[in-house]
């Protein structure tokens, strides 16, 4: 097992969980704008329980979505990092990037850059072979972000199987990068 990663960038920490992030993480999991992509807004509870999921990965295996805090204002700011899915997807087993940021820190390069160091640490210390990440197929924000971090769109899309069938956002698409394709672009 890996100690807990920490990671710090030009502008951001990808830090463990602490508890005084649970209540703006609240805020962020029940604003309807950033929750449009998923299938509903969390509840405190359901916030609650998915930031001590994420603490909880991070203590295992030193690695997952880190909570994310912006440098200069010390704020919790969202979540970014990797993480192994639960749900049976047509592509796993795999390692997915991910990130889910308040709405007050969109259109910044925070997920980028975030993102860009996450995938450091699945190709440079983890030594993985491939990143997937995957939306909802409307969600163009976050495939934006997929695409500046160099990963190619797969022209595959997929029932997500924890998206009840006939809803609006259970087609999602995927997006992959190799170690290789990764190594290139450095």
């Amino acid at each position: 097992m890996l100690s807990p990663t920490e990671i710090s960038t030009e502008r951001l920490f990808l830090r463990q969980w602490r508890s005084a992030d649970l209540e703006p993480f609240a805020h962020l999991n029940a604003d309807p704008e950033v929750m449009t992509h998923f299938p509903a807004i969390l509840s405190r509870k359901q916030s609650d329980e998915l930031a001590q999921r994420c603490q909880q990965l991070i203590q295992q295996r030193g690695w997952g979505f880190w909570a994310v805090e912006h440098k200069s204002s010390g704020k919790f700011i969202g979540f970014l990092g990797l993480h192994v899915p639960s749900a049976d997807l047509p592509f796993s087993p795999c390692v997915e990037i991910g990130w889910r940021l308040a709405q007050s820190h969109w259109g910044n390069g925070y997920a980028t850059e975030g993102g860009r160091a996450a995938l450091q640490v699945a190709f440079g210390q983890l030594s993985l072979q491939e990143v997937v990440s995957f939306t909802a197929v409307g969600n163009l924000r976050s495939r934006r972000v997929m695409e500046k971090l160099g990963m190619g769109d797969s022209a595959e899309t997929f029932e997500h199987p924890a998206i009840p069938p006939g809803h609006h956002l259970r087609t999602h698409c995927l997006y992959r990068i190799t170690k290789a394709a990764w190594l290139v672009a450095q």
